[in-house]
């Protein structure tokens, strides 16, 4: 897939891989965990960023053929979704993903991997746009150590 050229005064792009993992929510500090030994999941002038979705359900029939006995009907498990993006390098991805298999509790882990382009701002732009948290009253998804 072939990136589109952005070019720009006000932010950066680079091209990666967006990583998605489909867990149980009970696990998913362990999935970032396992990232987080092989990578900083940096994000330009932050790290450890990730996203997790809110709980769904994951569907699934086993065919028998691996650890799991078969099943007539599919089943239900709940489970959150992660996503991170990794700067393009190949090895450093697949030794990301290796570590994601490691620390993931299913014999199949549901992870995909996409091609991606961020945008990465560019530092000084907007000091005084009035639309940045730090120019108006605080809201409360704004972190207490950064009012």
């Amino acid at each position: 897939m072939k990136m589109p050229e952005l070019k720009t005064g006000r932010f950066i792009p680079e091209d990666g891989l967006r990583i998605t993992v489909q867990v149980p929510e009970t696990r998913a500090q362990w999935i970032v965990d396992a990232a987080l030994a092989v990578t900083a999941l940096k994000y330009g002038d932050y790290d450890r960023v990730t996203f997790q979705a809110a709980a769904g359900k994951q569907s699934f029939r086993s065919l028998g053929s691996g650890r799991n006995t078969a099943t007539e009907a599919a089943v239900q498990v709940p489970c959150v979704e992660l996503s991170f993006f990794l700067a393009r390098d190949d090895a450093g991805a697949a030794r990301v993903l290796e570590s994601i298999y490691a620390s993931h509790p299913y014999e199949e882990p549901v992870i995909y991997v996409a091609p991606c382009l961020r945008t990465l701002h560019i530092r000084g732009l907007d000091e005084d746009n009035p639309n940045r948290f730090w120019n108006s009253p605080s809201e409360d998804w704004v972190p207490e150590e950064h009012r």
